[in-house]
């Protein structure tokens, strides 16, 4: 068990590290119906990594079974095959960085924050947990990682949950500091979102240039 939470944690804290997530939080947080969109958005990212991760440990734990507990070969194409998709990303933020001087600009899809429901804010949340790239390819690797370590049914959600929440608590951060502290935490929210606009794409590559060579040592590993 213990095995298992060391791979995945590192997993975990890489979709935690999703900077626009975060800024759309906090700006849901100094829209119209700020509670309830705040709340919708953490509660869909926290759905969106629930299904990805449950299903990829139920479609695994079968095929891992099947081969007594080692590395199967589906596996080692599933980490080549994100190792692969990693590299791309992070050559695709590369390109996209903001020249020295000039202002990052925000995705289009934050101009309607404002108006948004908390409807539309938990599927947004989901979107971007299960369906945006990075997150789902990581996911993708904790569940088999998760699938492919012979816990029972137990061990197995006690690692998925703690997956999901330590993928979350970054999220959920902005969300409880204007809990805790109201109308005195706009400042403080104001400069992580300013640092994470003007840095996402830095931040974004090199995380994928570190887990893309994770994922290729994780598939070379047992079909060297």
């Amino acid at each position: 068990m213990g095995s298992v939470l060391g791979q995945i944690l590192p997993l975990a804290i890489g979709v935690a590290l999703s900077p626009l997530p975060i800024v759309a939080v906090i700006l849901m947080l100094f829209a119209k119906n700020a509670r309830a969109t705040s709340l919708g958005f953490l509660v869909g990212w926290v759905v969106g990594l629930v299904v990805v991760g449950g299903v990829v440990v139920f479609v695994m734990n079968p095929a891992e079974q099947a081969t007594g507990g080692e590395a199967s070969p589906l596996s080692a194409i599933i980490h080549l095959a994100l190792g692969v998709l990693f590299f791309f990303l992070a050559f695709r933020n590369w390109k996209n960085r903001p020249k020295p001087g000039q202002e990052a600009e925000m995705p289009k899809w934050m101009s309607s924050i404002d108006s948004m429901t908390a409807g539309k804010a938990l599927g947004m949340g989901a979107a971007l947990s299960g369906v945006n790239p990075k997150n789902l390819a990581l996911t993708l690797s904790a569940g088999v990682v998760i699938a492919g370590a012979g816990l029972d049914s137990a061990q197995t959600l006690v690692a998925l949950l703690v997956f999901i929440l330590i993928a979350s608590c970054t999220v959920a951060a902005p969300v409880i500091v204007n809990l805790v502290m109201g109308e005195k935490a706009a400042p403080m929210l104001n400069g992580w979102k300013a640092w994470l606009v003007q840095n996402n794409a830095t931040v974004m590559m090199v995380l994928f240039v570190v887990f893309g060579f994770v994922m290729l040592g994780k598939g070379l590993a047992p079909l060297l």
